[in-house]
């Protein structure tokens, strides 16, 4: 039986990778707007994507932009392999079922 990543497959994160995997490689998304799409709090993004960046899959970047910060989230490429795996396991699982 096929292994579903645990780091991925929590429901908030699976949401976090899904979105940014449908950017273009080396595209990034402010965290407000990531916040605005996956109606998040920011506390609660905040803790999946540290777990996400902790695995690697996730880089985070504060920068400012004249005086005004911003926070810039992309998926790596071992982020992008990791949901590629995820979803051909997933695949492979429901493909077993009748």
């Amino acid at each position: 039986m096929t292994e579903l990543d645990p780091v991925i497959h929590a429901a908030a994160r699976l949401r976090i990778t899904a979105t940014l995997a449908g950017l273009d490689e080396g595209d990034t998304i402010t965290f407000p707007r990531l916040q605005e799409l996956l109606d998040m709090t920011a506390g609660n993004l905040s803790t999946h994507l540290r777990k996400l960046e902790e695995a690697e899959y996730v880089a985070v970047v504060k920068a400012h932009r004249g005086r005004t910060p911003v926070t810039d989230v992309a998926l790596t490429r071992r982020g992008r392999r990791a949901f590629e795996d995820y979803t051909d396991s997933l695949r492979s699982l429901l493909g077993g079922t009748p």
